[in-house]
């Protein structure tokens, strides 16, 4: 995948593998920093019975007999199929909650991809707005999370929506619409 941004410049790792952003649902990356800033690479076992991995890294996990959803998108501008690849996680980690199954979303730093599913599914969850669920997931995973601001306009057009206007279009692209 050509497209994923790894890092930002000036942004800070986060200091936690993993954390929970409603009951059931977690919300972490690749890496993470310890009290003393070292970076810490961060290896899922079976700490989860289902973990949506939005970017992949050899080596880091889930264990075996965890379910492991791979939809990879990039930290940017989302293509119509990226977008329904987006929406159908988000889909995917609401119902598994919904189920009682603890569920990680996950990215590279677990700040912009993950924070667009979890948000997305988190506004199903509680019926929040999309303002809230952002808030919501900045305040349990960081004030980092979602800084990438296209993917905070993708869930206040409705994410939903969107995914249902770009597959009715095939040949649209995510800045088609209008956000």
């Amino acid at each position: 995948m050509p497209r994923v941004r790894q890092s930002d410049p000036g942004v800070p790792p986060p200091e936690s593998p993993w954390n929970e952003i409603v009951p059931g649902l977690w919300m972490g990356g690749h890496i993470w920093a310890d009290p003393y800033g070292e970076l810490r690479r961060v290896v899922v076992e079976d700490e989860f019975s289902l973990v949506v991995s939005l970017y992949t890294a050899p080596g880091h996990g889930p264990g075996a007999g965890v379910e492991h959803a791979v939809r990879e998108i990039p930290d940017g501008p989302l293509t119509a199929p990226e977008l329904g690849h987006a929406g159908r996680a988000a889909a995917l980690v609401t119902d598994a909650v919904q189920a009682g199954r603890t569920t990680l979303v996950r990215c590279f730093a677990g700040y912009n991809r993950s924070g667009l599913v979890t948000a997305q599914a988190v506004r199903a969850l509680a019926d929040l707005t999309a303002a809230d669920a952002v808030a919501l997931v900045r305040l349990r995973r960081s004030p980092w999370a979602l800084h990438n601001r296209t993917f905070v306009r993708y869930l206040e057009a409705g994410l939903d929506a969107l995914v249902q206007q770009t597959t009715s279009a095939p040949s649209a692209v995510a800045d088609t619409p209008t956000l």
